[in-house]
């Protein structure tokens, strides 16, 4: 694993976030992965749960911009930061994803954390 196939997998990623395609989100997991929404949630469980877990709660395409720099990768572990701003109503992220990933390049466990940056002042 390297930082090459962690930034191929964090671009599919995007794309099935740009695009809530459940067999393009389906993909990129594991068919026994945990997906933890927040570090100490109960995660979604396995690829049908995880599918099902992103759709309910889905982002609009369009309405959110994301970048990210892959800061490590430590065997199958991988740690990326993130930036996200969403445009409607205008928010801002900071996330750190903890993603583990199995030799076929699907992630096993995906833990994010967010911070949620201080709205400007009106």
């Amino acid at each position: 694993m390297d930082r090459r196939d962690v930034e191929g997998w964090v671009d599919r990623y995007v794309t099935a976030w740009s695009t809530n395609d459940p067999a393009q989100i389906g993909e990129l997991f594991t068919d026994d992965a945990q997906y933890y929404t927040a570090p100490f949630r109960e995660p979604w469980r396995g690829r049908d749960g995880i599918v099902a877990g992103w759709i309910e709660r889905k982002d609009d395409p369009g309405n959110w911009d994301f970048r990210f720099e892959v800061q490590g990768v430590a065997g199958d572990l991988v740690f990326v930061r993130g930036w996200t701003r969403y445009r409607q109503p205008p928010i801002e992220y900071s996330n750190l994803w903890v993603i583990r990933l199995d030799a076929g390049g699907r992630c096993s466990e995906f833990t994010e954390w967010w911070m949620q940056h201080k709205p400007p002042p009106s």
